[in-house]
């Protein structure tokens, strides 16, 4: 799949900010694994888990990726390779953790923004195997969405977005108005993007992403 961006050339200089440090973890640490007189368990140490993938998406959580220094994002990429195969172990199961499964669909729509190999299908398979079995899941349609907006399937996204946005999930009218953008429908998102702002007036981005709008300087760009 091939990775489209929305440039808003209003935006760079102000948006950029250069990445924290990414963390030192041991992955290993999140799978406890449990003998019991039936032989050993997995589960996952979800504390630690969680940890690590909030550090993950404050790097990755978009493309282009943003890290400190290329040591940082290889580590990354190391992490996001080695917890994306514990959690197929958990959730390559007939009746997988839904809670699991979903992590694994956001893991892994990261692991796609650092070019993991087969990241972007291993998403795919995970999100729609998480809605298959739940379908009115609130995140689980936002990330989807997300991830297929991120991968230039912006169409096929709204369905997921519009969803997740009846669902409560209200951070999805802004996925929703960017998703318009990369369509070339401006008159959709700048509606999006205004009842966003009114429900977070403080979100300087939004005005930013508005002006560029109304001044025609939104470029469309692929890569």
């Amino acid at each position: 799949m091939r990775k489209y961006l929305i440039t808003l050339t209003v935006l760079l200089a102000a948006s950029f900010v250069q990445a924290k440090e990414y963390g030192t973890y041991n992955p290993k640490q999140a799978l406890r694994v449990i003998e019991t007189p039936a032989g050993k368990t997995y589960d996952f140490d979800v504390d630690y888990l969680d940890k690590m993938m909030r550090d993950l998406s404050l790097h990755a959580r978009s493309y282009p990726t943003q890290f400190d220094t290329p040591k940082d994002k290889q580590r990354a990429i190391q992490d996001v390779k080695m917890l994306s195969g514990m959690l197929d172990v958990l959730v390559d199961v007939p009746n997988p953790n839904l809670d699991l499964l979903s992590r694994a669909g956001f893991l892994n729509s990261i692991g796609y923004n650092l070019d993991i190999a087969g990241s972007g299908e291993k998403t795919t398979s995970n999100f729609q195997r998480l809605l298959s079995l739940k379908p009115a899941d609130p995140l689980g349609n936002y990330l989807y969405g997300q991830f297929l907006a991120g991968a230039g399937k912006s169409k096929e996204a709204l369905l997921y977005l519009e969803k997740a946005f009846n669902l409560g999930v209200k951070d999805a009218e802004y996925a929703i108005a960017i998703s318009y953008l990369s369509l070339g429908e401006t008159d959709k998102a700048l509606k999006k993007l205004e009842s966003y702002k009114r429900s977070n007036p403080n979100n300087t981005n939004v005005d930013k992403i508005i002006d560029a709008i109304h001044n025609g300087i939104i470029e469309h760009k692929k890569s």
